[in-house]
């Protein structure tokens, strides 16, 4: 620190601090104006230069950077399948655009899962309706509707990673949650109403029909209920409740949407896995990425089983 010429810093005399507790600190330099050659008075416009007060002053300053660094540190370490998303749009807009998809679901469900062009059009009319409408509450928050191919194997947010380690959760669950429901059941669901027994006439039929299939079953119903269900439905939860309640509130209504009552527990079970992948990298490519390979693994297994000879609606049943 620089001083001008007219000032000295001189230790305060005894009688100082005797006399001024306010200005005089035992161990403190002080700062006082020369005239000629005498000093003037303790009393006498005596400014003592205060370390502490500075260092205070300074220590405030600087601690809203370490705070901030902190709290960032804080978000960072908050579990990721925990926190919610900042949602945009309004309760409004939440309900009217889920009552429209639900609407396409149950009008197109028939066709959807035989003819590929059908599902095309349902798939392209449902995408283009939804993001129209919330394209109104542009710029979205980051982390809605995002995809993202950069740094697929992440530890926390790796999309191809997350898919992975979904795909075996799910499997191994789905599994045990059949073995449960059998054994409490006692007996085998009927399953005459489910998509895999409506897809059995085209199962192996062709490799036009087989190749269709694997469109509609591993490309297009993935994108189209990834985006409905977690993309937009789920993320909309968490302006109310907390992300896991979210994720099952989303499952339970993507098991029921399927409109196959025998199947809800495994499809909730599915959809589960589905909801806490998205959560965890908040990249729909984790879930659709998931969807499509259980989709279309099934569509290839029995395929290959068809081409083998095996009756293929008997072991559905059996299972």
């Amino acid at each position: 620190m620089v001083y001008s010429s007219c000032t000295t810093i001189v230790q305060p005399p005894l009688s100082c601090l005797a006399q001024s507790s306010h200005y005089c600190l035992s161990g403190f330099p002080i700062l006082v104006k020369r005239t000629g050659s005498s000093l003037l008075s303790c009393r006498q416009k005596v400014v003592l230069l205060r370390p502490k007060r500075r260092r205070l002053a300074s220590s405030i300053y600087a601690g809203k950077e370490p705070k901030a660094k902190v709290e960032a540190q804080d978000k960072g370490l908050e579990w990721p399948v925990i926190k919610r998303w900042d949602v945009p749009w309004p309760w409004q807009t939440i309900s009217l655009t889920s009552l429209a998809c639900g609407i396409s679901f149950i009008l197109t469900d028939e066709k959807a899962e035989i003819l590929l062009l059908d599902q095309s059009f349902a798939t392209a009319v449902v995408l283009g309706v939804l993001y129209g409408i919330l394209n109104t509450f542009q710029p979205l928050p980051e982390d809605v509707f995002r995809y993202d191919l950069k740094e697929p194997f992440n530890l926390q947010k790796g999309w191809l990673l997350w898919a992975g380690i979904g795909l075996a959760s799910a499997l191994l669950a789905v599994a045990l949650t059949g073995v449960v429901v059998s054994t409490l059941s006692g007996e085998t669901p009927q399953r005459e109403t489910d998509a895999l027994v409506r897809l059995l006439p085209l199962i192996g039929s062709s490799s036009i029909s087989t190749a269709c299939l694997i469109g509609i079953t591993g490309v297009l119903a993935p994108v189209l209920e990834e985006n409905v269900f977690r993309g937009f439905f789920m993320v909309s939860l968490t302006k109310w409740v907390p992300t896991p309640v979210s994720v099952l509130i989303s499952a339970a209504v993507f098991a029921l949407a399927h409109l196959t009552p025998g199947e809800f527990p495994q499809l909730f079970v599915l959809g589960t896995a589905l909801g806490f992948s998205y959560a965890q990298t908040r990249n729909l490519l984790t879930p659709i990425t998931i969807h499509a390979f259980w989709n279309s693994g099934v569509v290839l297994i029995l395929t290959l089983l068809q081409l083998q000879g095996y009756d293929i609606k008997e072991l559905l049943q059996a299972t």
